[in-house]
């Protein structure tokens, strides 16, 4: 689920961007996106996958069983994409026809991703009233405010 929509409920053709990045970046790695943590609970599957790219690791994302059927070119080709239908802000994000064409040729040049949108995490760019109200449990539990429009 796109961060705008998870925080906001705003859905765009981008929010189906990102969850095809998702999905790109699960099938690459072999790992689901929901339940996978790393080191310590502290990096979900975008966050990992961005850290390992940002460090010039992003083969080490590739699921093991992966390594002798792959091209490592078209491996890390799938990782840049999806993480660049994973960045943050909806408008950076490629659209569809933008992903087909970056998957399906080697001539592409294609931008370096930004930083992925987490999901539950906020840039101090958002200028919008509601990216100002920080949301923080201890319990698990929370409170909704409902509002007339």
């Amino acid at each position: 689920m796109s961060p705008e929509y998870a925080m906001d409920g705003v859905f765009s053709v981008k929010s189906d961007v990102f969850s095809f990045g998702v999905l790109v970046l699960e099938i690459v790695s072999g790992k689901k996106n929901r339940g996978f943590y790393y080191v310590n609970c502290e990096l979900n599957l975008l966050s990992y996958a961005w850290k390992l790219w940002r460090e010039g690791r992003g083969l080490e994302l590739m699921d093991e069983s992966m390594k002798d059927s792959c091209s490592t070119g078209e491996v890390l080709r799938c990782i840049q994409v999806g993480l660049l239908c994973v960045q943050e802000r909806p408008e950076e994000r490629p659209t569809m026809s933008s992903v087909v064409l970056m998957l399906s040729s080697e001539t592409v040049t294609m931008p370096q991703p930004k930083r992925p949108g987490f999901g539950g995490e906020r840039s101090p760019l958002d200028t919008d009233e509601s990216s100002k109200l920080e949301s923080c449990t201890v319990n698990q539990m929370t409170i909704t405010v409902i509002e007339s429009r």
